[in-house]
């Protein structure tokens, strides 16, 4: 017998053999042991007011049978002999189940019950209340009667007892007090009910926890409701109490701002509107376009008109700042200085005129003898009023700044040398004059010369439509000598009578606006602007925007080289703290904060970049010209000390080129050669122009490792000259031809394996061995070679004349028939200018 059939079979838990509420359990090596089973006592729930029923009787062995009138509990149904462990516990879940279910629908009823009884209640409450108020209203009005009534036999027997000859006073009215009804307040509960109440109330301290009766009881543990839900429903009941969600909305009119150019979407969110409606009626207007394209001012024009909007059209203009529509009022304006520009040809005494009106000694300094940066000075009569003197450049460079000059004046004073006469940059200043509409005072200078002819001048002047007073015209006329020092007193005499003609007046009592005269970069201030203010008054801290830079006015600098706290209208200053360096011209206009500065350059820059960038209109006939043209272009990079010398340089650098070669200027600015300029030159391979600047000690080691060309200027003309003469030799010689002799080609013979020879007529000039040639078929060329050999009859020859014959081989070509024309030219070389 194997070991498995003398072991017994393992047996399972079950219930058999032991005693009621109790589990045997057997384990190997015949050990038992027996698990105690506790069974919990069922809670019965009962109505409020009803009596608990009593408790369970006790096992039949311990306690007699219950009395008939007691309710017994359901019978339990007695476990089968044969039931296993878990067919006892999915039995007792069930039952557990089916109680739940009744509890349930038992509280259900109760529920139900209480709260129909709750109703009446406050039904019979009001009815009460109602009930009360009519009666205590009852009341109060009949005793509010009773008073009347004994009121009036007291007014029968007061007349009796009056006599005959006066009546006596009335009685006074008498007024019973009424007391106050009382309403009657509803009756509270009766304290029998708070027990009841107390056992449907649940414990606090196990309501927050979840039980396993709470988890599968649908009723008790519902899920509250999202704020998603509380929120859709709070706004249901809002649009039920406005009015009902089947009445129409109000459609809001909004005043729509439209700039030139806006996208789809943001105009639909500027009007409210949802994007794809704007969509769907732009493709009905047969545009194809999506929320995020752009559409033009027009078009939006038509959508918010047609969605029942109001447009307001902006432009991208309206963000800078035009000082034209500003105009001061009359009582504002107060007197101010009046402003003289210095005009006149180079080297006729216009700084020397200043000199000797200031004291000081300007042209000491001048590189060249010559003023080649316009200057604004301020001088003192002895009157004790001010004058604001501008000194503008002579040279023919400098047409820009005269003009400038003259666009900011008030009175404009020509210098004419007495010795010299009218010149092209004296006619170039009366144009100038005549342009901006301002008066002109003739000072006729270098009258201590001997051979001075003020007459000639004023003949001369009649030439350009300038009459002088003393030729019954109304330009005023003075002799001076700014050496010599004589009829300056007269000069500042006539410039005050102009200046009290004109009735100068602004308004020193608002936002200064200046006008840039100069701008250079110092190496120790940074960027600096001379201005002269022409209305308000300029402080120390104003916030400004000039042309593309904006900055705050950190100092303000005279021009005696003081710095003062402001100033006021037709005074040149110097102003630091600009952002960058602004170009001559451009006007200073002082905002309210940093951020207007900020937007109004921003946008500046904007446009002076598209400007830049811009293309000009092309056509094919233009790309065609410019891939066949031979235009040789000369790159350039300057750098100078002020930004009129900039102006002035590159304008003279353009008038430099003709058809054949141009220049182009790669980057022209303001301040010393730094190192990008000298990558920029290198990698162009174009020189630097340094006008009054030099490199910096890290641009000198790169021009030295680079080789970068460099030149320096301080006399413009000087620089002119030397770049013309660069750009000639860029071209070379000038090659000029000379046509020596024309000969007609009459035969062609074959001369050697592969050549041929023609036979040749000379009508006029000479042939000659070894000069070039052109043969020409039909007048259109059909080589162009040279005399390879030339033989009259057998001999070699160096020449043949005119009316004789001889035969020619020309070189590197073999294409000749009778008939041809061969046409004989030598070429000189010229050395070229521009």
């Amino acid at each position: 017998m194997s070991d498995d059939e003398k072991k017994p079979a393992r047996k399972p838990l079950t219930l058999k053999g032991a005693q009621p509420g109790e589990v045997k359990q057997t384990f190997s090596h015949g050990r038992t042991n027996k698990v105690a089973v506790e069974v919990k006592r069922r809670r019965k729930l009962t109505k409020p007011g009803e009596t608990p029923p009593p408790p369970p009787p006790p096992a039949a062995e311990e306690a007699p049978a219950p009395a008939p009138a007691a309710k017994a509990p359901a019978p339990k149904k007695p476990a089968a002999p044969s039931e296993t462990p878990q067919e006892r516990v999915a039995r007792l879940q069930r039952e557990a189940e089916e109680e739940r279910l009744r509890l349930a629908e038992e509280a259900r009823k109760r529920d139900e019950e209480n709260a129909k009884k709750a109703a009446e209640d406050e039904k019979k409450r009001v009815a009460d209340n109602k009930k009360a108020e009519a009666e205590a209203a009852k009341k109060a009005k009949e005793e509010a009667a009773k008073p009347k009534e004994e009121s009036a036999p007291a007014a029968e027997e007061a007349p009796e007892e009056t006599s005959d000859g006066a009546s006596a006073a009335p009685a006074a009215r008498k007024f019973t007090p009424v007391k106050r009804p009382e309403i009657k307040k509803p009756e509270r509960k009766k304290k029998e009910d708070k027990p009841a109440r107390a056992e449907e109330k649940p414990d606090k301290r196990r309501s927050g926890k979840l039980s396993v009766k709470k988890a599968l009881n649908e009723d008790e543990g519902r899920r509250a409701r999202s704020l998603a839900a509380l929120k859709r429903a709070r706004e249901k009941e809002r649009r039920l109490q406005g009015g009902g969600s089947n009445k129409p909305r109000e459609k809001q009119v909004r005043d729509v701002v439209v700039p030139e150019a806006i996208t789809v979407g943001e105009l639909a969110k500027r009007m409210g509107e949802k994007g794809a409606d704007l969509v769907k009626e732009l493709f009905n207007l047969d545009m194809m376009v999506t929320v995020n394209q752009t559409i033009d001012q027009d078009t939006a024009e038509l959508l918010v008109e047609q969605f029942g909007h109001n447009i307001q059209k902006v432009s991208e203009a309206d963000v800078d700042i035009t000082n034209d529509e500003d105009v001061d009022p009359e009582e504002t304006l107060k007197p101010r200085p009046p402003v003289v520009t210095i005009m006149g040809h180079v080297d006729h005494g216009k700084t020397s005129l200043l000199d000797a009106l200031r004291g000081a000694n300007v042209t000491k300094g001048e590189a060249g003898g010559i003023t080649q940066h316009i200057g604004s000075y301020q001088v003192k009569t002895k009157g004790g009023d001010e004058i604001t003197f501008l000194d503008t450049p002579g040279h023919a460079a400098f047409t820009q700044m005269r003009q400038r000059g003259a666009n900011i004046t008030d009175i404009v004073v020509l210098v004419v040398a007495a010795d010299d006469g009218i010149m092209p940059q004296t006619i170039e200043a009366i144009n100038h004059t005549k342009a901006a509409g301002v008066p002109m005072i003739v000072a006729i200078n270098k009258m201590d010369k001997p051979e001075a002819d003020p007459n000639s001048v004023r003949t001369r002047l009649l030439e350009h439509e300038v009459i002088v007073e003393s030729m019954s015209g109304d330009v005023q006329d003075v002799e001076i000598s700014a050496k010599a020092k004589t009829g300056l007193d007269d000069l500042l005499e006539k410039i005050a009578l102009q200046a009290e003609l004109l009735e100068l007046k602004a308004n020193p009592d608002r936002m200064a606006e200046a006008t840039v005269i100069e701008a250079q970069l110092d190496k120790g201030r940074g960027p600096v602007a001379t201005v002269l203010v022409t209305r308000g008054t300029l402080e120390r801290g104003n916030t400004f925007v000039v042309g593309t830079q904006s900055g705050r006015v950190r100092a303000i600098v005279d021009d005696q080289g003081k710095q003062i706290k402001k100033a006021g209208p037709s005074m040149p200053v110097e102003v630091l703290g600009l952002g960058g360096v602004p170009s001559a011209g451009d006007v200073l206009t002082v905002v309210e904060n940093e951020q207007r500065a900020r937007e109004v350059a921003s946008y500046r820059q904007e446009k002076a970049t598209e400007k830049r960038t811009a293309l000009a209109p092309t056509s094919f006939d233009t790309m065609f010209n410019n891939l066949a043209s031979n235009l040789v272009e000369f790159p350039v990079l300057v750098k100078a000390d002020v930004q009129g010398s900039v102006e002035a340089i590159t304008t003279a650098l353009h008038n430099l080129g003709n058809d054949l070669i141009k220049v182009r200027v790669l980057h022209a600015g303001v301040g010393a050669i730094t190192e990008s300029d000298v990558q920029l030159a290198s990698a162009s391979n174009a020189p630097i122009i340094g006008f009054n600047v030099r490199p910096n000690a890290k641009a000198r080691e790169l021009v030295k490792r680079d080789g970068v060309e460099m030149k320096y200027y301080d006399v413009i003309y000087h620089l002119t000259e030397e770049i013309a003469k660069e750009m000639a030799g860029e071209l070379g010689p000038e090659r000029i031809e000379h046509v020596v002799g024309r000969a007609a080609v009459k035969e062609v013979f074959k001369s050697g394996k592969k050549d041929k020879a023609a036979g040749l007529l000379v009508e006029e000039g000479v042939i000659r061995k070894g000069l070039y040639a052109r043969l020409t078929r039909e007048d259109v060329i059909v080589s162009a070679t040279t005399i390879a050999s030339l033989r009259r009859f057998k001999d070699d020859v160096d020449e043949v004349r005119a009316g004789l014959e001889c035969g020619v081989v020309l070189a590197d070509t073999n294409d000749i028939k009778a008939g041809d024309q061969l046409e004989v030219f030598e070429v000189e070389e010229r050395e070229r200018t521009l």
